[in-house]
């Protein structure tokens, strides 16, 4: 195979709302623009989006609405709030699409391997058993099969039949 189309990506790489020097993680809940920015669902304290750029189907995000580079620096409430949100979008995440199993994590810090390290944020990952294909192993490429305005519909509407 020489070429894997996928046109769609051009929209995306070609985003003028990412000014530089700016958080996203920050800017974005300050708007009105829940989903356009693929919020999920917000919290008092945090809230939840999908993650632009997926490890898988479904790949979520839950973000502190304090801008702090590591979780030591959020309160009790914070951090509480975080993981009953992560508990809420690994629920969500099962209703939406069977996962076999999660990985939840954070990278911490840039030597860690966070994109936006000043400002933390925890890693909800649907898995599936064989999810790593030949594009991911060989090509180090991963292809997601579905839209995200699609799963950010699926998300609203499986996170809403939870009760929360």
């Amino acid at each position: 195979m020489d070429h894997l189309w996928s046109p769609w990506r051009m929209a995306y790489l070609r985003r003028a709302d990412a000014a530089p020097g700016g958080c996203i993680f920050c800017d974005y809940p300050a708007e009105a623009r829940d989903a356009e920015r693929l919020i999920v669902q917000r919290g008092r304290l945090a809230y939840v989006l999908l993650n632009l750029y997926p490890y898988n189907n479904g790949h979520m995000l839950v973000v502190p609405y304090a801008h702090v580079p590591t979780f030591e620096q959020l309160d009790p409430p914070t951090l509480t709030e975080i993981m009953t949100l992560a508990n809420e979008a690994t629920a969500t995440l099962r209703r939406m699409y069977q996962p076999q199993a999660f990985n939840l994590g954070a990278n911490i810090g840039a030597a860690a391997g966070a994109g936006l390290a000043d400002h933390v944020h925890l890693h909800v990952v649907p898995r599936w058993a064989g999810d790593t294909n030949f594009m991911a192993t060989v090509g180090s490429t991963r292809v997601i099969p579905e839209d995200l305005t699609v799963t950010y519909a699926l998300a609203r509407q499986h996170w809403a039949a939870g009760g929360s």
